[in-house]
């Protein structure tokens, strides 16, 4: 099996890059930042038009018609660039909830006992009832957190489809801090020489580069065969590369990966936020658990 992007794959990837390069670049993201919790719907609509939400929508009900892959490919630009909304859900939604596709309909949901850019939306999928607003560690991703419910009926498996978006949303973002660590390397110097030149630092931005590659792997495999179990790992790996990624970016640039004027601490943020999503970590892993114990058995 050979999991080489195609031409068309390709051709998708560099379509996607360039739109958000031209409709949300550094300044972009920079303005979001004044009016945190609005979201662009001109952006929404522009995203619409040009098929993101319908990418896997068949052509006879008005979508691309492209698969699990081709999706995959655009949310990881989505992810290097922060793109703020709530991208998953919209995009889940298209040809179920009226508007979605087209981007005219913002839509949401609930996951992991919280729900992302709930005052925006103009659909809530699941039940927000008693939702109330937290302050987010992400400036650019509004949240509201589910009251407990003791007694309340546990909810059913993750969305494989929107476990595995996020995961590329998460490697997307990797990517992203591992270019930017590589490149601050290069220029910033001490002592007389690059601090790329360190050992320390050259062995961070390898280790990072690794964790971008292995995640890479597993997502797209998993876009491929779309086992529940490869989207389990994907997930894992994908937001131990974003997570920990940013944190080593973070390292390379010291102190001025923490200011406003750095871009750097947003990625870590965000990765953040996208780990308390449905299918992160406990879930994940228990998936994974229990297939090999089973195994074992």
């Amino acid at each position: 099996m050979h999991f080489q992007l195609t031409d068309d794959q390709r051709a998708l990837r560099a379509g996607v890059r360039d739109l958000l390069a031209g409709r949300f670049g550094r300044d972009a993201l920079r303005g979001t930042l004044d009016r945190p919790g609005a979201l662009d719907r001109a952006l929404w609509r522009e995203l619409g038009e040009a098929g993101f939400f319908a990418l896997r929508l068949p052509e006879e009900d008005g979508g691309v018609g492209l698969g699990l892959p081709e999706a995959v490919l655009a949310f990881e630009e989505a992810g290097r660039v922060l793109l703020p909304g709530p991208l998953v859900a919209t995009h889940l939604a298209a040809g179920e909830v009226a508007g979605a596709a087209t981007g005219e309909t913002v839509v949401t949901a609930v996951s992991g006992g919280l729900v992302e850019w709930l005052a925006e939306a103009d659909v809530v999928r699941g039940d927000a009832t008693g939702a109330v607003p937290v302050r987010s560690v992400d400036p650019l991703t509004p949240l509201h957190r589910l009251p407990p419910s003791p007694g309340a009926p546990v909810d059913g498996a993750p969305d494989p489809v929107a476990v595995l978006l996020t995961a590329a949303e998460q490697l997307g973002g990797a990517a992203r801090t591992c270019e930017l660590a590589v490149a601050y390397a290069r220029t910033r110097e001490q002592f007389g020489q690059p601090i790329g030149a360190f050992q320390a630092v050259k062995h961070m931005c390898a280790q990072s580069l690794v964790r971008v590659e292995t995640a890479r792997a597993a997502v797209y495999a998993a876009a491929v065969t779309s086992d529940p179990l490869d989207i389990a790992a994907a997930r894992l790996l994908a937001d131990e590369a974003a997570v920990r990624g940013a944190r080593d970016c973070l390292q390379v640039h010291g102190g001025m990966g923490f200011t406003w004027e750095s871009e750097v601490h947003l990625f870590l943020k965000r990765a953040w936020v996208r780990t308390q999503r449905t299918g992160a970590d406990t879930e994940s892993s228990e998936m994974l658990a229990a297939d090999l114990l089973s195994g074992a058995a």
